[in-house]
């Protein structure tokens, strides 16, 4: 299981590099693929599109169990919202855990990678959330928003929203705004590392003013999170 970055092959680890280099053959979600498309040219490649992990990971099992070397893919790391859980869940459950050596190649997540492109916004506790309710209930995403902003942790946002799906993000920000202050520093990373790729810095008040999609991440700071001209930091309590 090969985590492959945030999007550009620059940021793709040495480890994961020769993994990919030594596989015969790639699994993953069609987009990921095309991302690494020059290192595995020539290699036998399993896509498939969204909501088909299942299928991608049954894939990679099946073709392990014959003896190749496979990379199931997942963008970022495939420990953080990737794939490694899913293909370990199936592989027990279906007691093939003995029959299929298995080996996790870690990746910059997209946390790090939006927060290396604003500054420093995670230097102190912080905590990740996905807006995406098709696997877990909107209403314990809804606690976990209302906790952590109590908290006063910074918050990562994943999937804050799509075409089709607003009020999530809408939702969250109301929640954010009973515990942090309507001034509160936001980074908008889009397409990290990718084509496109666009970075701004905003405030809660004014986070709906941007345009949100499911390539975007969004860190929202503490109350001690500032902006020093084009960068966030949030500090980590060091005397100066």
């Amino acid at each position: 299981m090969v985590g492959t970055g945030p999007g550009s092959t620059d940021y793709l680890s040495p480890k994961a590099l020769r993994v990919l280099q030594e596989a015969d053959i790639i699994v993953g979600y069609k987009t990921y693929v095309q991302l690494i498309a020059p290192l595995v040219e020539g290699k036998e490649i399993i896509s498939t599109g969204m909501t088909r992990e299942v299928e991608r990971c049954r894939a990679a099992i099946a073709q392990a169990q014959k003896g190749r070397k496979v990379a199931l893919v997942s963008s970022g790391d495939p420990g953080v919202y990737g794939m490694a859980g899913l293909a370990l869940e199936i592989l027990y459950q279906d007691k093939l855990h003995d029959l299929v050596e298995v080996e996790i190649i870690p990746g910059i997540t997209a946390a790090t990678a939006a927060a290396a492109l604003l500054g420093a916004p995670l230097m102190h506790d912080f905590v990740v959330i996905s807006l995406s309710d098709l696997l877990t209930p909107w209403e314990i995403i809804e606690k976990r928003l209302a906790l952590a902003a109590q908290g006063d942790f910074v918050i990562v946002l994943y999937n804050p929203a799509s075409h089709k799906r607003k009020f999530q993000i809408q939702r969250a920000r109301e929640i954010l705004l009973q515990y942090k202050n309507a001034s509160t520093p936001v980074g908008i990373v889009r397409q990290a590392y990718r084509d496109g790729e666009e970075v701004v810095i905003t405030d809660l008040e004014n986070l709906l003013s941007y345009s949100l999609d499911m390539f975007s991440i969004l860190i929202i700071g503490n109350n001690q999170t500032k902006k020093l001209d084009n960068y966030l930091v949030t500090p980590r309590g060091y005397v100066l």
